[in-house]
């Protein structure tokens, strides 16, 4: 990532390359850019994972024939599923799982509501307002009022 052309060029394919290993039909590219971008911040401060990440992204396009970004998803999660053990994927993973999950955008497009704590809890806030789940069912016990032992203890 030494010119400007280069650093693009693994901005996109990073991009790609999160979107096929985490896609959401409802998550829009902004979070997946602003962890590209913070992954290339943080490879920058860091010899090694900077090679890791160069290397990484130059063997995704060589095995894409030259053009991973132009790859479906389905075609660039085949490619990833390739890569899965190597040192580049692990450290694109670790450092994706958390941040990609930490936007506040990605939040709301995976319907999830945020921190509670600073907001008063869950309770609340309406902890039963999980409309994609149904209604629980539920009935009242109408067996016996007393215990009936099932089997009594015999010889004590």
């Amino acid at each position: 990532m030494t010119s400007t052309q280069d650093t693009d060029r693994a901005r996109q394919v990073l991009i790609r390359m999160l979107q096929a290993a985490y896609p959401h039909a409802n998550v829009p590219r902004g979070p997946y850019e602003r962890t590209a971008d913070k992954l290339i911040a943080d490879a920058a401060g860091n010899p090694f994972n900077r090679s890791t990440l160069e290397q990484g992204l130059a063997d995704l396009d060589a095995l894409a024939d030259g053009d991973f970004v132009g790859l479906s998803t389905a075609d660039g999660y085949t490619i990833l599923k390739r890569i899965e053990s190597t040192a580049f994927f692990g450290y694109v993973r670790r450092f994706a799982t958390v941040n990609l999950y930490d936007d506040p955008e990605t939040w709301a497009a995976l319907g999830y509501e945020g921190s509670s704590f600073d907001k008063g809890g869950y309770v609340s806030r309406g902890f039963n307002d999980l409309d994609w789940l149904p209604e629980p069912r539920i009935t009242e016990y109408d067996g016996p009022v007393t215990f009936v032992p099932i089997k009594t203890k015999t010889g004590a």
